[in-house]
């Protein structure tokens, strides 16, 4: 199946414009729910040639590929509102060899993922790629906590195709003068990196060329899983199902929270996009942790711009351990399970994004540690 250019299409215009919120997570809806996984990526990366591989390979599952035509005259609003008979949701759904099927989304994000689920036949997974300019963070609040959609769909991750011959190139661009944000800031959001195009970077430095990618990557993303391909032929069993934002899916969080290496305290407010990690061992309040969230992902109090967060939590008078995770300024805290006996319970929270300050951050959580007097 022939498809555009990624180059030539618009920019994505969806967002989500309800007050960010806290709420309870249900395993039902984890259980019936069709998984969905945003393509990301800068422009020439390869997410059309990722898109292409998933529509044509036997892979034995139905997977629904939806295409996104905003274009830049459809306004936000509209693009979350029903046009009616005058306005069609989606220009066609393809029906492929391999059981794929694939769809134009022309106004109404929503009701083209409503419109799949409602198919009669079973889907496996859809995924929605984005244009090249796109910033996953608005698709992300409408997929995570949508109410229209919580019972239907459930947003699996956010896969970014990065560049491997280029991407060095663009990170130092924008540590210098601030160019090429968006694919930073698509690697910020990300759940899983695939490094593609590495058949063309230098064979006789390839392999320490690959790893030093790796660890820039790191240090803008420290969560995301990074695989490595050529023509963004991969094993869709890493990209699919990843369930990263399910609160039940809590090993995976806690292995990736033990991995993850901070940048050093002595960095204390870098201007750039990176990671940084903060602990605290004393149990907090969960509704002081509720307002130092707000604080900063609301209020921007401290001056950070955070863009992705997750983390544990050890909640005072609760046996359960809680997961914590935010999307700009949209975040839940919800239990996920039990602490085991053997456990260290410990607060332990991940932050990506802008003008992070490690001091600041440590010493605002403090506060929602409760008083022992």
């Amino acid at each position: 199946m022939k498809m555009e250019d990624e180059e030539e299409r618009p920019p994505l215009a969806v967002q989500i414009d309800k007050p960010a919120q806290e709420r309870s997570y249900s395993s039902k809806n984890a259980d019936v729910s069709v998984g969905v996984t945003v393509i990301t990526g800068f422009l020439g990366a390869g997410k059309s040639t990722l898109v292409n591989y998933i529509l044509n390979v036997q892979h034995g599952k139905r997977i629904a590929v939806i295409l996104n035509e905003f274009g830049e005259e459809i306004g936000v609003e509209r693009a979350m509102i029903n046009d009616g008979e005058s306005g069609a949701v989606v220009e066609e759904w393809v029906e492929l060899a391999n059981g794929c099927i694939c769809c134009t989304v022309k106004h109404s994000l929503v009701q083209a993922l409503e419109q799949l689920v409602e198919m009669k036949e079973r889907l496996d997974h859809i995924l929605l790629e984005t244009t090249g300019l796109a910033n996953p963070a608005s698709l992300a609040s409408i997929l995570w906590l949508d109410d229209q959609l919580e019972s239907s769909i459930r947003l699996d991750s956010i896969v970014t195709v990065v560049d491997a011959k280029n991407l060095l190139f663009q990170i130092n661009k924008y540590r210098e003068v601030s160019s090429f944000p968006e694919a930073i800031h698509q690697i910020a959001f990300a759940d899983v990196i695939i490094l593609n195009k590495i058949d063309l970077v230098s064979p006789e430095a390839s392999e320490d060329a690959l790893d030093k990618l790796e660890k820039e990557i790191h240090e803008i993303n420290s969560l995301a899983h990074i695989i490595r391909s050529a023509r963004c032929q991969v094993d869709l069993s890493k990209i699919l199902n990843c369930r990263a934002y399910d609160a039940t899916h809590v090993t995976h969080l806690q292995a990736l929270l033990e991995e993850h290496q901070s940048v050093p305290s002595s960095d204390l407010h870098d201007s750039g996009v990176r990671t940084l990690c903060i602990c605290e061992q004393q149990a907090v309040d969960l509704d002081k942790v509720r307002l130092w969230l707000e604080e900063i992902l609301w209020d921007k109090k401290y001056g950070m711009d955070v863009y992705r967060c997750k983390g544990v939590l050890n909640i005072q008078k609760s046996d359960q351990l809680h997961i914590l995770q935010a999307v700009r300024e949209i975040y839940e805290v919800v239990p996920a399970r039990k602490w085991r006996t053997d456990e260290n319970r410990t607060n332990k929270i991940v932050f990506i994004g802008h003008y992070l300050s490690k001091d600041v951050l440590t010493n605002s959580f403090r506060t929602c540690v409760l008083s022992t007097t």
